[in-house]
């Protein structure tokens, strides 16, 4: 049995503005019919599989737990994160944590964030791994280059004769070549692209990281056997968790250990990594354009055009090679040759206070989620969704009113001592000042609109005095 972590921390931003801080690629509707990180829970389960360790941060851990009911997975646990540290101290902790109870068993180290569609051949490809995994080797999983991506880290083999269904030894790791080293390393065919997903005991990992990165092991214990249980969620202690190094699994123990294996893996796989990639596994039209939701190619070529926004149409017109991408509050234009850079373009939206750097205009939160529809001096209207079973805290607030108007489902309304059912085409207003919480106690979403006014409107305008999902 081979117990999955899965590391769903991570915030890319070269998928921006369609992936941001406060709601990730891993977690974001991408056309598909699971995002990317309910395909990866779903593709680790079943025969074979335990259930699986997360490790996620605090901003992400009601997505993470909404998301895997969608998939219809069970975890085994839920780990918080404190703060980023990059992916060594994640996988050291979940293997602390499996040490105590199977030693021996075999974990499999996996970003939530690739896309994999393959799903029975990757399958596969695990099950040829383990006899290798469960001999004490490291055995990593390497992907058949099919182009001279410059976006990946490689695996250099050492060129003998080995059976390509089985893991082979590695050589050495290669960090990201620019473009003539890549075109030499793919016509060698002694390369594959990184993967950066690893099977290997918990013993071998363990010990792994007490002879190439000792000083990592008491720090990673103690946050481990301080964590706090909260809700469904084991929060890692801050304090120890914060003694830990900022670094990555290959460069803590995978570039200096000398027990690795690969497992060559040809059925398609993508890190998704930036709008080329989503570009090229997209359906496209006869000119090579990939058109998703309200868009319309006029003489394009080898375009993206991205449409996020029903009733929005996005036209494009004589574009060569182009990625357009179109939100609400944010579009973003470049050449498919620049799309390494749009890291660099979330970087200047921070650096001169752009919310859109960070946050969407809907702002999920664990009863469902919220967002902004319009905006002026003294009001603000949102349009509000509460998924069955959802709960707002029981709060007031200093200088806003509210009025709710249901327009769709049932909503149980609590203000100050008085409780009501405020049904489709019914509306409730609360005062100043007034103690107030909202329930969805149906079988389907609760919609509203919510009319803000008062002098100050900002979501740090609360007092919370009950909250079932234990915020501050």
């Amino acid at each position: 049995m081979i117990t999955p972590v899965i590391l769903a921390g991570g915030s890319g931003t070269r998928l921006w503005p369609l992936s941001r801080k406060s709601y990730p690629k891993q977690f974001a509707d991408l056309g598909q019919p699971d995002t990317l990180f309910q395909a990866t829970v779903k593709r680790l389960a079943g025969q074979g599989f335990r259930r699986p360790i997360l490790l996620t941060s605090e901003d992400y851990r009601f997505i993470v737990t909404e998301q895997m009911g969608g998939a219809g997975v069970l975890p085994e646990a839920i780990f918080i994160e404190p703060e980023p540290r990059d992916t060594a101290p994640a996988v050291l902790v979940a293997a602390l944590f499996l040490h105590a109870s199977d030693p021996d068993g075999l974990m499999l180290i996996a970003p939530a964030d690739h896309a994999i569609p393959e799903t029975q051949a990757f399958r596969a490809a695990i099950e040829a791994a383990k006899g290798a995994a469960e001999a004490g080797s490291i055995v990593t999983f390497g992907i058949t280059p099919d182009r001279p991506e410059t976006g990946y880290g490689y695996l250099e083999l050492t060129g003998d004769d080995h059976p390509s269904d089985a893991p082979e030894p590695l050589k050495a790791f290669v960090e990201k070549p620019n473009v003539s080293r890549a075109k030499q390393m793919l016509a060698s065919g002694q390369f594959l692209w990184n993967a950066g997903i690893f099977l290997v005991s918990v013993r071998a990992i363990r010990d792994a990281f007490e002879q190439y990165a000792p000083e990592m092991i008491e720090p990673a214990k103690a946050a481990l056997e301080g964590a706090e249980q909260d809700l469904g969620f084991r929060r890692l202690n801050a304090a120890a968790f914060a003694q830990l190094p900022k670094i990555s699994l290959d460069y803590a123990i995978m570039e200096k250990a000398d027990n690795l294996q690969v497992m060559p893996f040809s059925d398609g796989w993508s890190d998704l990594g930036d709008w080329e990639a989503l570009r090229r596994i997209t359906d496209k039209d006869e000119q090579g354009n990939a058109l998703v939701g309200e868009a319309t190619s006029v003489e394009c070529e080898g375009s993206l055009l991205w449409s996020t926004t029903e009733g929005q149409e996005l036209v494009g017109i004589g574009l060569e090679n182009i990625i357009a991408v179109a939100m609400p509050d944010a579009v973003l234009v470049a050449d498919r040759r620049r799309v390494q850079d749009v890291k660099a373009a979330v970087t200047a939206l921070q650096e001169k206070g752009a919310k859109q750097a960070n946050h969407f205009t809907r702002d999920h939160r664990p009863w469902g989620w919220f967002d902004s529809l319009a905006m002026g001096p003294r009001f603000q209207v949102k349009r509000i969704v509460v998924t069955p079973g959802g709960q707002l805290s029981l709060q007031s607030h200093v200088h806003r009113a509210e009025h709710w108007i249901v327009v769709e489902g049932t909503a149980h309304v609590t203000i100050d001592e008085t409780e009501q059912m405020v049904s489709e085409n019914q509306s409730v207003f609360i005062p100043l000042g007034a103690v107030h919480r909202m329930e969805n106690r149906g079988k389907v979403n609760m919609t509203l609109i919510e009319v803000q006014t008062g002098s100050y409107l900002g979501e740090d305008d609360i007092i919370r005095y009950e909250d079932v999902y234990s915020r501050k």
